[in-house]
């Protein structure tokens, strides 16, 4: 049985018990789970092992890499610039990065590149990685690149573009890369164990990446077996020219190995934050309201921020998805906690968010990913936030 550490206030034991299930049913290896609620922590878990090679336990400060959830930090990063009056979010991208207007896209809004409207999930021609985690030649193939749909006309999730289309618009409006910015805005005051480009000190608390293969591959079974609600999203993943695919065959090589140093030292603002789910929930915790006496988003900023701008079928993930300003929104297979929640999510099971109405701000960080949509660990957690809300 895997030993479970940390605190849970009165009323949260339910969270106790789905984080101990996630382990003994669900596949968990090593995971953290956080959970905030009016500015103050009401659990704080913790469990299992951070690298399985070496038996190394996790413990109260092991950092995890969380893929996608890191976009949830960068749109924060962003909403902060515009709160200060140094970001128009409606004002075209090209005002802050001349560059962005070739081919077409001098019109584009920085909105829409927070909201993945702007059509630029893929390249013409994949950027070296190398060149890639350098940031520069990306940011420049990426300014030249024509949009592969009209921007505005449709949303599709750009899972790799949007760290660089993001990311130098904080770079060129800020001065400061994306990572350095949200380290000295955002994690600096709230004493965040977060980062966007890991130093080489803390290469030591990252836990091992461990990967499970889907029971069953999709990809490779006869069509007539695919269950039909999927059988349109199968199609696109063995379309190797579909937007599905092209959206992440962006660097040559396309696969990125997330657990090598050079990665996880490089600013990928939409895909390697790596911390601790403590830090995730502290994050949003301070979105919604005070953190110790900090707020980081003023009320009528937040309402903004988390207004919907794009909802409906996702040319990308080929499934419903709805996204604010950089935020994912519930949907019938996501509702959080409630209908006001927001946040993001990451590859094979990480999740962060905040919920204004419950003033719940939730992190959860795990090292074990499983693909494919047999994985519960998250949605477990969630619901048994939402059963000790419920019973408060």
């Amino acid at each position: 049985m895997t030993t479970i550490d940390g605190d849970v206030a009165p009323g949260f034991e339910p969270v106790r018990e789905a984080f101990a299930a996630n382990f003994a049913h669900h596949g968990d290896v090593g995971a953290a789970v956080c959970v905030y609620q009016d500015g103050r922590p009401v659990v704080d878990l913790w469990g299992g092992v951070a690298d399985p090679n070496t038996d190394r336990p996790w413990v109260r400060d092991t950092l995890q890499l969380v893929y996608s959830a890191t976009k949830g930090a960068t749109a924060s990063a962003m909403h902060l610039l515009a709160q200060r009056g140094d970001l128009d979010l409606d004002a075209p991208v090209a005002k802050y990065w001349p560059e962005f207007a070739a081919n077409g896209k001098e019109e584009i809004p920085v909105r829409w590149l927070l909201s993945h409207q702007a059509g630029l999930v893929a390249l013409d021609q994949p950027v070296p990685l190398a060149e890639a985690l350098n940031w520069h030649p990306m940011a420049t193939a990426l300014a030249a690149q024509r949009p592969v749909w009209t921007p505005g006309t449709a949303h599709g999730y750009h899972g790799r573009t949007w760290s660089w289309l993001v990311g130098e618009v904080i770079r060129r409006v800020s001065g400061r890369t994306p990572g350095r910015f949200f380290a000295d805005e955002i994690a600096a005051p709230l004493g965040l164990d977060f980062f966007i480009g890991l130093p080489a000190g803390e290469r030591d608390r990252v836990s091992c990446m461990v990967h499970r293969k889907p029971d069953v591959d999709f990809t490779t079974v006869p069509p007539e077996s695919i269950p039909e609600e999927l059988r349109e999203q199968v199609a696109a993943w063995r379309d190797p020219n579909s937007f599905s695919n092209r959206a992440y065959t962006v660097t040559d090589p396309a696969e990125i190995d997330f657990n090598s140093p050079e990665v996880q030292a490089a600013e990928l603002p939409a895909s390697n934050g790596i911390g601790t789910a403590r830090g995730l929930a502290r994050m949003y915790a301070a979105l919604i309201g005070e953190v110790d006496g900090i707020r980081l988003l003023a009320p009528e900023t937040l309402t903004l921020a988390t207004k919907e701008q794009a909802a409906g079928m996702d040319r990308v993930l080929v499934a419903p998805s709805r996204f604010s300003s950089g935020y994912q929104l519930p949907t019938d297979d996501n509702p959080l906690t409630g209908p006001s929640a927001f946040g993001h999510n990451g590859r094979g099971g990480s999740l962060g968010f905040a919920d204004p109405e419950h003033g719940i701000a939730f992190g959860y960080a795990m090292n074990h990913v499983i693909s494919g949509s047999n994985d519960v660990r998250a949605a477990s957690l969630v619901d048994a936030v939402r059963r000790s809300l419920m019973c408060r």
